[in-house]
């Protein structure tokens, strides 16, 4: 009986062995790895969907967004599922943008935002210091780390307030500071960490595959650092597939 399991226990290690020999004789370019979505020089690989000419800007690494008019610039390209890393701050007090996944590459007419999930960013200072009169906190309305499905997508939120979902634990910094946010959607779910920890998320999204879009919504903002890992592709159908646009 102990030969059987000493047996068991050397074949055990050495397929343990093989797999270790197998996965570290992998190419580096064969595994799942980050790449840049913004160079860090210039707007290449972004497409400006409806704002002004000066909305965007590229300063010491950064992209700067003016925040005026409200609108959107895009990828390129169509992502379906991945790790998007972004890191950003507010320049103004209770700044409010955020960037949209599995995105319209267009606005709908009267629309000033696509159809897409938005992931909000939000100065989330001002909720706390503005206490109502009698020195109790203002019930919270927007909250930084927000999911929620924009004209026409829809999702079930993981910590609902009303049709979005809330972030469980209020993690994002005041104006001026940087904030990071990794976001990993995979096959209708988004899960969102804001610095460094996962506090919200979404499922059955209506809409699984598209593209990724920076806000401009009326205060200054900057972003740097956007990295994204493509991972393989789900089943998806047309339906869940925002409509390509010809470039």
């Amino acid at each position: 009986m102990k030969a059987n399991q000493q047996g068991a226990s050397v074949s055990l290690l050495g397929l343990l062995f093989l797999a270790v020999t197998v996965r570290g004789s992998l190419l580096a370019e064969d595994l799942p790895q980050f790449r840049d979505l913004f160079n860090g020089r210039d707007l290449t690989g972004w497409v400006n969907v409806n704002t002004a000419e000066d909305t965007w800007s590229v300063r010491d690494g950064m992209i700067v967004c003016s925040g005026r008019p409200i609108g959107v610039m895009r990828t390129d390209r169509q992502y379906e599922n991945f790790i998007l890393h972004i890191e950003w701050r507010h320049m103004e007090a209770g700044g409010n943008s955020g960037v949209f996944v599995w995105s319209e590459g267009t606005v709908p007419e009267g629309r000033q935002l696509p159809k897409g999930v938005e992931v909000q960013m939000l100065e989330l200072q001002w909720p706390y210091l503005n206490p109502q009169p009698d020195g109790t906190p203002r019930p919270l309305a927007y909250v930084s780390g927000e999911l929620f499905g924009a004209n026409g997508v829809e999702t079930i939120p993981d910590h609902p307030r009303g049709n979005r979902s809330q972030s469980i634990e209020m993690r994002c910094k005041g104006k001026g500071e940087w904030n990071t946010y990794d976001v990993v959607a995979v096959d209708g779910t988004i899960k969102l960490a804001v610095n460094g920890k996962f506090v919200n998320g979404i499922s059955g999204s209506s809409v699984k595959k598209g593209y990724i879009c920076l806000e401009s919504e009326g205060s200054e903002i900057h972003f740097r650092n956007i990295k994204i890992m493509e991972l393989p592709p789900g089943v998806t159908s047309p339906e869940q597939t925002a409509p390509v646009v010809d470039d």
